[in-house]
């Protein structure tokens, strides 16, 4: 068989073998040499032996399964009485596709090590000559054999001296490219395609940019065709296309090759059996570029801008740019550019969070700090203040926070109008963020931070190209006195999204999360009435004032103390509460759909404003919701309000950092299909079918 494989691979370079063969000289296109880690050996022991394949660039070697053609490197010894040798143990290959073939093998100046151990009556003091003939092929445009005779002189000694630090180096190096043997069961399950799964809960965890299976024997896998990574249950799935030899196969045995976001590759060697395999879910995102990555992430930056969570911040940076638009143009385009500084760096700041909690091993996505019930809570008080200022309740310098916010605020107050825009944008999500954002997070920190940073640039884009363009500010109205009552009518939406978030609050701590931040909202209103109520008073009163709203805000602040995580319902809004659903699960999924039923994943979260409305747009309508009963649907709810690891694992599957995801399962096929960000009804009975 190997070589029938052999006279195939030269029969596919015929055609290009003669144009090629006048451009080939006659030299060895791979020096080989024998290297022992040390040059002595005990009696009864083992010395590890490396073949070193010099190959010359552009050419190629095999591995033990050479792919689809060639043929592997083979050693033949010539040893004393006594002595064994090993067999080869093979580092993992790369992939070397040629035309509709894939082979698997090794460029550069791959190590093959192999184990001599000298018998036990070895004498010390002797010098042996071991001897290999060693043949390969080596392919470029054509396949060439080649075969070279070596021979390694090893001394015996009773107390063999340690290898020098520079072979060991180089051997450890060579070890660090072997397969391990896998920790974990695997097993394989034969459908359209072939499933391979590994029980893996840390490599569940794991974010890899890239991987690779390379089977051990030939005709069970189709090596060119591409390989999908996926995660199910509390392991990974890899899915391969089915070679010829699939069906009659009891057992697969193979090295998959895992390279992290470090950099850093992990190959292990897997042996397993057949048997059943979770449903798996799989990354959507894989033609997704890093130039790509970028411009859907300032698209989906510049589209967020419309999302209703963000605007009215951006109607506050609106009138501060109108107040100053005519009178102060080159104020107006100093604090654009101190306004996209805000936000650009606010994006990257949340950025780096979720990566360096990432790395620390927490299932965190986009909006991640909204799932601490804190960090909700406090943001409810930010708000609310930010409504109060509005509404002129306090101010500071005669200066309403709402006007330091916006108008008269200079530099600084621009910077932090930034930098609360991009607080408000986190419960939305826009499209084209989505992928983008599923993307860096599967690569490396300089990457991801560099698709957080496009996010922030195409966010901030408007305001900035209003202060440096003087014509797109003449759009906006005129300062006037019209003014006044448009800021304080900007303090209602504030109200809404404090209560907003007080009831986002009550599905994640529970009914003591709102007492306490219930309190906290009125000790801080107090603090803010003190405050304002003195500033016109006697020195004795703003005094009192001063420390009545102090004690007010730290009474407020140590609410927050008070609140804390408690098991809820799932959030679900009243547009999905007219469809029966239950919670979702890898293992519910897997049961309903070796029922063969139909399947609608929704993830979306209390917090997700984008989840909310769509649920409300797409769910609330008599036609989807009898189209799901016709249809037997079955909707499984993610809730992702709390931090959920499996969930976690779902959106990171399908190339998401978060909610919403919202997922379709027909009968019998492998990969759902995935619906857009925003959702409509039509979209959502598309995807089912009519009855």
């Amino acid at each position: 068989m190997k070589w029938f494989r052999f006279i195939a691979l030269a029969l596919l370079f015929a055609v290009v073998a003669a144009p090629a063969q006048a451009q080939i000289d006659n030299l060895p296109k791979v020096h080989a040499r024998l290297i022992a880690e040390t040059g002595e050996v005990a009696p009864g022991g083992t010395v590890a032996v490396a073949l070193e394949e010099d190959i010359r660039p552009g050419w190629h070697t095999y591995w033990q399964n050479p792919g689809d053609a060639g043929a592997p490197t083979e050693i033949a010894w010539t040893l004393p009485k006594g002595w064994k040798a090993g067999a080869i143990e093979w580092p993992y290959p790369k992939e070397l596709p040629v035309g509709p073939l894939m082979d698997y093998g090794y460029e550069g100046k791959p190590w093959l090590l192999v184990g001599l151990t000298a018998p036990r009556d070895a004498v010390p003091g002797q010098t042996v000559t071991l001897k290999a003939a060693v043949d390969w092929l080596v392919c470029k445009e054509v396949c060439i054999p080649e075969d070279t005779t070596l021979t390694l002189t090893l001394a015996v000694s009773a107390a063999p001296a340690a290898p020098y630090a520079t072979i060991a180096a180089q051997f450890a190096a060579a070890r660090a490219k072997l397969p391990v043997p896998s920790p974990w069961p695997a097993r394989f399950q034969l459908g359209a395609a072939l499933d391979l799964y590994l029980a893996a809960p840390q490599l569940a965890a794991a974010h890899f940019t890239s991987f690779r299976f390379f089977p051990f024997a030939q005709d069970i896998v189709k090596g060119i065709a591409p390989q999908k990574l996926g995660l199910a249950g509390q392991g990974i799935v890899v899915r391969l296309a089915r070679g010829k030899q699939a069906q009659a196969a009891h057992r697969l045995g193979g090295v998959l090759v895992l390279t992290s976001t470090d950099g850093s590759v992990q190959a292990i060697a897997l042996d397993a059996p057949r048997g059943a395999v979770p449903s798996a879910t799989f990354d959507s995102n894989d033609a997704l570029s890093l130039p790509l990555a970028l411009l859907f992430a300032a698209l989906g930056g510049l589209i967020l801008n419309l999302m209703p969570c963000v605007l009215p911040i951006l109607a506050m940076k609106a009138l501060a740019v109108a107040s100053k638009a005519g009178r102060h143009p080159h104020e107006a385009a100093q604090e654009g550019f101190a306004y996209g500084a805000g936000a650009i760096l606010s994006f990257a700041a949340l950025g780096a969070s979720v990566i360096l909690l990432r790395a620390s091993g927490q299932a965190v996505g986009w909006g991640f700090q909204l799932q601490e019930p804190a960090a909700v809570a406090g943001f409810a008080l930010l708000i609310f203040a930010v409504g109060l200022n509005l509404s002129g309740v306090f101010e500071f310098g005669g200066i309403t926070a709402g006007d330091a916010l916006t108008r008269k605020g200079g530099l600084w107050g621009a910077f932090f109008t930034g930098v609360l825009a991009v607080a408000v944008a986190a419960p939305c999500t826009a499209p084209f963020m989505a992928a983008a954002l599923g993307f860096a997070l599967a690569q490396n920190t300089a990457t991801a931070l560099g698709v957080f940073l496009a996010l922030g640039v195409g966010f901030a884009a408007p305001f900035v190209a209003i202060g440096i363009v003087p014509g797109l500010s003449r759009l906006l109205p005129k300062p006037g006195a019209w003014m006044l009552a448009f800021k304080q009518a900007l303090a209602f939406p504030m109200y809404g999204a404090a209560a907003w978030l007080v009831w986002v609050l009550a599905q994640e701590a529970g009914p003591q999360g709102v007492i306490a931040i219930l309190a906290g909202m009125v000790v801080l209103a107090f603090a803010a009435w003190a405050w304002g109520a003195s500033r016109n008073a006697t020195a004795r009163w703003r005094i009192a004032g001063t420390v009545f709203a102090a004690a007010g805000a730290i009474a407020a602040l140590f609410s927050l103390t008070l609140i804390g995580a408690q098991p809820g319902t799932a959030a679900q809004s009243a547009a999905t509460g007219a469809i029966p659903s239950l919670p979702y699960s890898d293992a519910k999924l897997g049961e309903l759909r070796a029922e063969r039923r139909p399947v609608f994943v929704d993830a979306t979260a209390a917090w997700c404003i984008t989840c909310l409305v769509n649920e409300k747009v797409a769910f609330d309508n008599a036609r989807v919701q009898q189209l799901f009963a016709a249809k037997h649907v079955a909707l499984l709810v993610a809730d992702w309000t709390n931090r959920n690891p499996a969930i976690t694992a779902l959106l990171e599957a399908h190339g998401r950092s978060g909610v919403p995801l919202y997922l379709y399962y027909a009968p019998g096929a492998a990969d759902p299909e995935v619906l857009p960000q925003i959702l409509t009804r039509d979209e959502v009975a598309s995807a089912i079918g009519t009855p």
